[in-house]
């Protein structure tokens, strides 16, 4: 008989174990060393409660588990308990179609909404990413994935429906850079400038970014001057085993409202590459909203393709 309980502090070898065995497709990090990636992630995350990891136990074993929290105010700066996500749901393959992770997902919508979740959504995103940072997605989560096959059908049986989608682009170190005139121009004007953090950090940035390998770069004149595009980079470290590379993820593209269309995001694009050849970087990644035709224009300018999608589902019932 299944039993259903919260995380208890024994449990991450075997959440661990799960989450490889699961079959969650090329955007899942596996062959991960140890647990350390999950603790940095998740548990060690101030406001990470065992009660939102749902455990399926089989004769004292766990078979599967669900993991659910909130998104975070638009300033960054606090949770939004009233906007639940369902971050990732694991069955073990051979105890599927019994109903486990239909089970797993009333329990963990039933956690949410007795925190106060007036709406809740499948597949963590920008700002409603409070688990999985560099375990899932890539450059970052962007939902569950296309390749994640199982994931689209069982959400759909459930009455989610899809309520955003993202591109999963990359592109290889070794491809040739593109060349545009406009950007060679700005690029004489302008430099990349590297630096720890954004001035100001949300505590949201500092919760992602701050507990990985990340660098902020932006775009400032050479003479001097305020910024006009940033971009952050965070390091994929736990996908080494897995996609047996060194990658890299591109994440919150930005250009000053005054300075767009005038090439100022493929110029600081082309400088961060540049700058990256000279690391033992690969492959570089990055995720957008699939209708930012803006970012999507800029990213395939320097020579970004999109390779999977990502879909974050929202539940109509609640």
């Amino acid at each position: 008989m299944i039993e259903y309980r919260s995380f208890r502090n024994y449990d991450p070898p075997q959440v661990l174990k799960l989450w490889e065995t699961a079959e969650l497709g090329h955007g899942a990090a596996l062959n991960l060393s140890n647990d350390m990636s999950f603790d940095m992630t998740n548990y060690s995350q101030t406001y990470f409660d065992r009660h939102g990891l749902i455990l399926a136990v089989d004769d004292g074993n766990p078979v599967g588990f669900v993991h659910a929290g909130f998104g975070c105010t638009p300033d960054g700066n606090s949770l939004d308990e009233s906007t639940g996500v369902i971050c990732a749901v694991v069955v073990q393959p051979d105890h599927r179609r019994q109903g486990i992770g239909r089970e797993l997902v009333s329990r963990a919508e039933s956690y949410l909404q007795d925190k106060g979740a007036k709406q809740v959504f499948a597949g963590p995103s920008r700002l409603k990413d409070p688990f999985y940072f560099g375990l899932y997605g890539g450059a970052r989560p962007a939902g569950f994935l296309q390749s994640d096959v199982a994931a689209a059908p069982f959400f759909m049986s459930l009455g989610y429906e899809s309520t955003q989608r993202y591109a999963i682009t990359s592109r290889q170190m070794s491809d040739r850079d593109p060349v545009h005139f406009r950007s060679t121009m700005i690029r004489r004007k302008w430099e990349l400038i590297l630096v720890d953090r954004p001035n100001p950090s949300s505590w949201w940035w500092m919760c992602r970014y701050g507990r990985l390998d990340a660098v902020y770069c932006v775009l400032i004149p050479r003479t001097g001057g305020d910024p006009v595009a940033g971009v952050t980079i965070v390091g994929l470290d736990a996908y080494a085993n897995s996609w047996r590379e060194q990658a890299i993820g591109l994440v919150d593209l930005w250009v000053d409202e005054t300075h767009r269309r005038q090439g100022f995001g493929q110029a600081l694009l082309l400088e961060v590459i540049k700058r990256l050849r000279k690391e033992t970087v690969t492959r570089l990644t990055a995720n957008f909203a699939d209708d930012d035709v803006a970012a999507r224009k800029v990213f395939e300018s320097v020579g970004f393709a999109k390779f999977d999608e990502g879909v974050v589902y929202k539940s109509s019932s609640i």
